[in-house]
């Protein structure tokens, strides 16, 4: 007489299996949230304000000799053959040190000096207006407010609304297309660049 012999199910092997399961999917999920983690982290230091400002001997190594000449020396570019002043595209003009938004596209114009010209800052608080008596000239200095650069001058002959002419130096910027700005740390300022359809203001000439 045969024996049968019934064949259980082994519990165990559908708990390791389970388990399995459920050890891959946390690794998955941990793997996404630490790389969002570390894309959020590079986005912020792109642009962060508690950074410290490289020393001078620093800069000298990180800027080119023009950049340098301007920012912490004072000094001014040759007018017409800068990286701006012809510059149409729609973006954000920050400080070339710190990262500080300074001025906006939307704010540019064509002042026939051959320098980067603007109606006002981004915002009034990133820019430090200064008595400036050298060359034997009064004059109103721009300065950035974190970096303490030499950005140019300021001058009361603009076009409305604001009547005044940032001048300033392209050595002393980095200019951040709209299409980039998400990317480099400064989302915020879409808002900027939105007419009423939701779609990128396209940049006016000067």
């Amino acid at each position: 007489m045969k024996s049968t012999y019934l064949i259980r199910p082994h519990h165990g092997s559908h708990k390791t299996l389970w388990f399995g399961l459920l050890g891959t999917i946390i690794v998955i999920v941990g793997s996404i949230l630490l790389a969002y983690a570390q894309t959020q982290k590079k986005e912020a230091e792109k642009m962060n304000p508690t950074k410290p400002v490289p020393s001078n001997t620093d800069l000298q190594r990180q800027l080119s000799k023009d950049q340098y000449h301007v920012t912490r020396e004072c000094g001014t570019e040759t007018p017409f053959h800068n990286a701006y002043w012809d510059n149409h595209k729609a973006g954000i003009y920050v400080d070339i040190i710190t990262g500080e938004p300074l001025f906006g596209s939307l704010d540019k114009f064509d002042s026939g000096t051959g320098w980067p010209s603007f109606t006002k800052p981004i915002s009034p608080g990133n820019v430090v207006e200064k008595r400036d008596s050298t060359h034997g000239m009064e004059r109103t200095e721009v300065r950035g407010k974190m970096s303490d650069s030499h950005l140019g001058h300021v001058f009361d002959d603009g076009p409305a609304p604001t009547g005044e002419r940032f001048c300033v130096n392209s050595a002393a910027l980095r200019f951040i297309p709209v299409d980039k700005l998400k990317e480099e740390g400064y989302g915020q300022y879409l808002s900027l660049f939105q007419p009423p359809q939701g779609q990128p203001q396209q940049a006016q000439r000067d």
